[in-house]
């Protein structure tokens, strides 16, 4: 596996593509515009969206290797790294990227909604695919950042710059809602394979050993990053996937009361709580009453 490049700035990544830096907190960059350049693997200090226009190789994201496909979008948050090994030769890029730094959000309405954009924490694998009215939709904000950046810098520019970007960012919101809904199919299967992992789990000496399950334990089982699990989960149920496991939860501690022998707190232990009480609060949060007095009016 080749070197990776630490890129803490846009401009250290302009100087790797030898382009001009027109604003050193964004850019939005056409390929086709720029050098052939090598390949490298980066990490880098700001987020970073890609629209690919063909098909052009495998890219490495993370722990996997995603071969993009024509008007793909995939989202990169600061300090993941991605990219391609560079194997010596240079290549002409194909599509556009839009670049931004956090320090460009500072104090901003955009910089307070950010966490609102989990697609940034997506796996390359679960990347927006977009129609072609979609693509063209991405473009034109592209575009339009574009233009504000070829203007002076002014006391107006960083306001106009991140409100393109929330428009952008927002649009994607839309077509990955799209996308959750077009693959319906998939994500039943997903749903129904979380329903088993739940049961077997339970079935399991698991919780004893591990605990109750994290959405993430969950993710890292279904091959999902826990952000796109999270999202898929909450289209597909109608609730997030922690509310999800905390039902699953209270079904069995129901189960578990028509054995009058045990007491709550040996259930709680069987079923990965930490602490009794914990049990206590959880039932009487989703239930609405304590489990003693659910257990008393079983009898």
């Amino acid at each position: 596996m080749g070197e990776i490049l630490k890129m803490d700035s846009i401009h250290d990544y302009h100087e790797f593509l030898g382009v001009e830096t027109l604003n050193p907190l964004v850019s939005v960059l056409n390929f086709s515009e720029v050098p052939p350049v090598r390949h490298a693997r980066r990490n880098a200090g700001f987020y970073t969206v890609f629209l690919k226009d063909v098909k052009c190789g495998d890219l490495r994201y993370g722990r996997k290797t995603y071969d993009y496909q024509e008007g793909t979008l995939v989202f990169i948050g600061p300090g993941q790294i991605a990219g391609i090994d560079d194997d010596g030769t240079r290549v002409q890029g194909k599509g556009w990227a839009l670049l931004f730094h956090p320090d460009l959000l500072l104090g901003t309405s955009l910089g307070r909604k950010m966490k609102e954009y989990t697609f940034f924490s997506y796996e390359a694998n679960e990347a927006l695919h977009m129609s072609d009215r979609e693509r063209e939709i991405v473009i034109n904000c592209f575009l339009g950042i574009r233009e504000e950046l070829e203007h002076a810098i002014d006391k107006h520019s960083r306001a106009i710059i991140t409100a393109n970007i929330e428009v952008f960012l927002n649009h994607c919101v839309r077509f990955y809602d799209r996308q959750f809904v077009t693959r319906k199919d998939v994500n039943k299967d997903i749903l129904s394979r979380f329903e088993d992992l739940l049961v077997n789990y339970f079935d399991s000496e698991a919780p004893l050993t591990y605990g109750l399950p994290s959405v993430a334990y969950c993710a890292d089982k279904l091959h999902l990053s826990a952000n796109y699990f999270g999202d898929l989960i909450k289209k597909e149920a109608g609730k997030s996937a922690q509310e999800y496991i905390q039902l699953t939860v209270i079904n069995r501690v129901k189960e578990r009361f028509a054995d009058q022998d045990k007491s709550v707190s040996e259930i709680a232990y069987e079923l990965g709580f930490k602490y009794p009480h914990h049990l206590s609060r959880l039932f009487k949060k989703v239930v609405g009453c304590s489990p003693n007095e659910y257990r008393a009016a079983l009898s």
